[in-house]
């Protein structure tokens, strides 16, 4: 028994610390689509939507930027401008 709650144990531990660098990840993401995309002229709420919804879209082991990523996928480009009120 006390081995099953150390493989328990073991595994939550894993499992938070995976998901812990994830986000960390997706805010560097974020933070820096928001930079790039700082002139463009929209609300900061707006391009926090957008940022958010472009790096939603992408694959989670994509190693471009969302400002890289989005020159080349524009129905996605276009569909978070829609949904972030971006005009």
């Amino acid at each position: 028994m006390r081995k099953i709650t150390v493989m328990l144990f073991l595994l939550t531990f894993v499992m938070t610390h995976s998901l812990a660098f994830a986000d960390a990840d997706d805010n560097k993401w974020i933070a820096q689509c928001i930079k790039d995309n700082k002139k463009e002229g929209a609300k900061e709420e707006v391009v926090f939507l957008y940022c958010e919804c472009m790096n939603s879209k992408m694959d989670s082991n994509e190693t471009q930027s969302i400002t890289q990523w989005e020159k080349s996928h524009p129905k996605e480009m276009k569909e978070c401008e829609k949904k972030a009120g971006w005009k």
